[in-house]
């Protein structure tokens, strides 16, 4: 199955920019009128999630709007779009070794620009104790908490609405350590316009960013500059693919023409890790 992370079309740019209903779902029309998209998405099960751009505008929060389009008319045309369960945010099970996560990144949170604290949060208190319990009940080998947005980073210090940025630093910690504690879990994420594994220093919690889908889009981190965290980083575009089995998962990242140029292997806890 394909699982698009996010900023699937960008109503803030380019031209025209979708400030009313109409322009916006023209926008989607024309990306799902391609043909290679309709050709890919009749053959494989596809999960979506959303994130900034293609809700309204970049780093939005509720209660904004962008021109006439209001942030209850972009829940609207998201439903419209992409049908999907009551609930925005989600588990699935796929067979004995794999669980997936979906959060929800803009519906529950606090404005960007509020003070960070305990009451700060993007996931929203319904959500954490959905994500907290459906972690605990899963016996699932590898739990892939897949994210819009950067759980771990390093992101640029301008950055200020995920959980990898400072803005959000309480409720980053406290995710990073239940996912760590979370035996099998591990993230992978969108919204970055970079290739990265990364490493928390404090949990250790993985963290796999899968980057643009085009060397276009590529750029926000200079090439050169590999911090500890990272275990791997490339400024280009691609995707990733997973594959499961009972004893190990395999990431690969992989260019915009397939090709391999990063892949790592985790083993399966033995009992009692």
């Amino acid at each position: 199955f394909f699982v698009q992370t996010g900023d699937t079309l960008y109503y803030d740019r380019p031209r025209p920019f979708a400030k009313d209903i109409a322009t916006a779902r023209y926008k989607w029309n024309r990306m799902y009128a391609l043909p290679y998209l309709r050709a890919f998405h009749r053959q494989v099960p596809s999960y979506w999630m959303h994130d900034d751009h293609d809700m309204l505008k970049d780093d939005c929060y509720p209660g904004q709007t962008s021109g006439d389009l209001t942030w209850a008319q972009g829940i609207k045309i998201w439903k419209e779009q992409i049908p999907q369960s009551d609930k925005p945010y989600r588990t699935f099970r796929w067979g004995k070794d794999l669980q997936i996560w979906l959060p929800e990144v803009r519906y529950f949170r606090s404005p960007n620009t509020m003070k960070d604290g305990p009451e700060k949060t993007i996931l929203g208190g319904e959500q954490w104790a959905w994500l907290e319990q459906t972690l605990k009940d899963s016996d699932a080998t590898f739990k892939l908490y897949i994210s819009p947005t950067p759980v771990v980073g390093p992101d640029r210090k301008t950055k200020n609405d995920n959980h990898s940025n400072a803005t959000y630093a309480h409720e980053g910690r406290r995710l990073r350590e239940l996912l760590s504690s979370t035996r099998g879990a591990f993230v992978i994420n969108g919204d970055r316009h970079w290739q990265y594994h990364s490493i928390d220093a404090t949990t250790g919690l993985n963290e796999f960013g899968c980057g643009p889908a085009s060397d276009a889009h590529a750029g926000g981190w200079k090439p050169g500059n590999r911090l500890p965290e990272h275990q791997f980083l490339r400024v280009a575009g691609g995707f990733m693919s997973v594959q499961i089995s009972a004893t190990k998962m395999t990431l690969q990242t992989h260019d915009v023409s397939g090709q391999v140029v990063y892949e790592h292997l985790i083993e399966a806890a033995a009992d009692g890790e």
